[in-house]
């Protein structure tokens, strides 16, 4: 009788559970995975190649196209790389902006990963209950930078411009009647800040909805409960950071040790794990959720109490007011020579990482004091998460490993680069 071997088994890239473009390449025994093999690189666009043939500021929008459900905090690390070694200050206002729109790309990304999660493990209603309050979120960014999602709004020394005083607004149309719009723009009447803080205190109610899908859910619970199981010492030494670590008991986040912009001035708490399995990771990243409703809300009372300028004074780095360009010949060579040249860094290098929704995103640039990088490298938390897909699904059926992919958190644009 022929003796049974494994089979090799190609997961993706069409897989809808395989997030985008992974080629998983799997070896079964049955239906138990052996050996799991993940084959990257179909999403590669070089951008740390371009980064070295633009100027700084034209390489900010690569960076929301990195990890595309987590814009503004891949640019926030690029900025604080470049004030780095610039040497700049940036206004408490631009940094209490970048922290509150840090957290609600928290939000974004979390929704975003709850929704696919619980899709991949067969609940599509949180899906699109998470999609719902992405929304309001989108139309946030949307108030602030003109677009829903790759915003380019973080600028080196600042931000781009100070929060709207008003809200756009929905516009009856065949599908919806006075009343229905009326409804809609219930919460739009007064400026961004208004709109953001109606949130905040909408979300918390959200957050129990989705408690109550899925927290106590049996099915959830069989899909999650020991599943991708990792000790504290083993993510430690697998590079594992943010929800992953903190979902093995490891209480460890560059918000609170090593604080960046405001985070050191607002008050949040860090959730950690105790099993390190799938499920405490997602209890992790819900109560994270809760957190950055928390630093949202105080951003908002401090924005509201505190006008101030948004971006350096330095006209080197930051461009003038339109008034004073128009006005003021300096200021027009000032304008002229920043949007052509670009400004020049001073020699040296710099590494600057801040706590992404995924774990550490870290920039690391080397300035050879030209008004371009000499090189840019980008350290992904989701590229030595994928690593460890192989030690995680080891021993588990197939259907764990969709569970265990979703549960990475993980996104090809940030991967590949």
């Amino acid at each position: 009788m022929a003796e049974i071997k494994n089979y090799t088994l190609n997961f993706g890239p069409q897989h809808p559970a395989a997030h985008g473009v992974l080629r998983l390449v799997l070896e079964l025994d049955g239906e138990v995975v052996q050996r799991a093999d993940p084959h990257i690189g179909l999403l590669h666009r070089a951008t740390e190649k371009l980064a070295e043939s633009k100027t700084y500021i034209q390489s900010l929008p690569y960076m929301d196209r990195l990890d595309y459900v987590s814009m503004m905090c891949n640019e926030q690390a690029y900025c604080l790389a470049i004030e780095k070694l610039l040497g700049i200050e940036v206004p408490l206002r631009a940094q209490y902006i970048r922290t509150m729109f840090g957290e609600i790309t928290r939000l974004l990304n979390h929704l975003m990963w709850l929704g696919s999660h619980g899709n991949d493990c067969g609940s599509s209603t949180i899906l699109i209950y998470a999609f719902r309050e992405r929304e309001d979120l989108f139309d946030m960014y949307e108030a602030v930078s003109g677009a829903r999602m790759h915003a380019a709004y973080f600028r080196p020394g600042g931000v781009y411009r100070d929060l709207p005083s008003s809200m756009p607004q929905h516009q009856a149309s065949k599908v919806r009647n006075a009343r229905a719009v009326a409804e809609l723009n219930s919460n739009r009447q007064g400026s961004l800040l208004d709109f953001i803080d109606d949130f905040t205190r909408r979300f918390p109610t959200y957050l129990d909805e989705y408690h109550t899908l899925l927290t106590d859910n049996r099915i959830w619970k069989q899909r999650t409960v020991g599943i991708g199981v990792v000790s504290a010492e083993r993510a430690m030494n697998l590079g594992m950071t943010g929800p992953m670590l903190r979902g093995s008991g490891v209480a460890w986040d560059l918000r609170k040790q090593q604080p960046y912009d405001a985070y050191g001035l607002v008050d949040f708490d860090i959730p950690v794990g105790k099993t390190g399995d799938s499920y405490d990771r997602y209890l992790v990243r819900m109560e994270e959720m809760r957190q950055s409703n928390r630093i949202i809300k105080q951003c908002v009372d401090w924005l509201r109490a505190n006008p101030g300028p948004v971006i350096t004074e330095n006209h080197k780095v930051a461009p003038p007011t339109r008034e004073a360009m128009k006005s003021n010949m300096e200021e027009l060579i000032h304008h002229f020579k920043l949007f052509t040249e670009g400004f020049r860094v001073p020699k040296g290098e710099a590494y600057a990482a801040v706590e992404h929704p995924k774990g550490e995103f870290g920039i690391y640039l080397i300035s050879d004091g030209a008004n371009k990088p000499y090189r840019l490298k980008i350290r992904a938390p989701g590229f030595a998460h994928l690593a460890t897909l192989d030690e995680l699904t080891r021993g588990h059926m197939l259907a764990d490993a969709v569970a265990i992919i979703g549960t990475l958190d993980i996104v090809f644009g940030e991967i590949d680069r």
